[in-house]
């Protein structure tokens, strides 16, 4: 199905959907999550899941013209934006940590759970790298897909940490980390060719 947006592919929603899934990464954000409970921070699914989507939707949209705007190619953004993830799935791979969000203070659910948790600076590098690879309307279902679990494993927190275990967890944590890890890889060495093929 061709649309103004380009053409709907189901596979590309699928890979899409995954590289999202693990930067997003709602299971393993579950102890921050738990840890603000404790503390007495009310967390609202829906409104986490309300702006989660539409800060992403925003930027996948948005996010070339300020490219453009700054003379820079997606191309270049896309290897600048592999970097990145390839250091963010070093630190979900090997338990270290290489970006520091220090100082932030919210409300709960919009800051810093939406952002800059689910929908910041990694997420962000991750929708417009991948523009230079899938379609435009398959990076939006993959997003709302994204949102949709996302809101899921909000709203069942609880009950995911008690059946599943922190192991479990930390499991899942360590295999889409291998995953990003090959991604970005791919992102790079992808546009580094189309680069210098001119």
């Amino acid at each position: 199905m061709s649309t103004f947006f380009g053409t709907f592919d189901i596979w590309q929603v699928l890979s899409s959907f995954i590289f999202l899934f693990a930067i997003v990464d709602p299971l393993g954000n579950i102890p921050v999550t738990l840890n603000m409970e404790r503390k007495g921070v009310k967390i609202s699914p829906w409104q986490v899941s309300l702006a989660t989507i539409i800060i992403l939707i925003t930027f996948l949209f948005a996010g070339e013209w300020v490219l453009k705007l700054f003379g820079v190619k997606i191309e270049y953004f896309a290897i600048a934006g592999g970097f990145v993830i390839f250091l963010m799935a070093l630190e979900m791979v090997l338990d270290i940590t290489i970006f520091k969000n220090e100082g932030l203070e919210g409300t709960g659910s919009i800051v810093p759970l939406a952002f800059p948790m689910y929908a910041g600076p990694g997420a962000f590098t991750a929708v417009l790298s991948i523009t230079a690879e899938y379609d435009i309307i398959n990076l939006v279902v993959s997003i709302a897909l994204n949102t949709v679990v996302l809101f899921g494993v909000l709203s069942g927190t609880q009950w995911l940490t008690k059946y599943l275990g922190q192991t479990s967890l930390y499991i899942l944590r360590k295999f889409f980390g291998i995953i990003v890890l090959a991604i970005a890889c791919k992102l790079m060495f992808a546009n580094l060719a189309m680069v210098f093929a001119g």
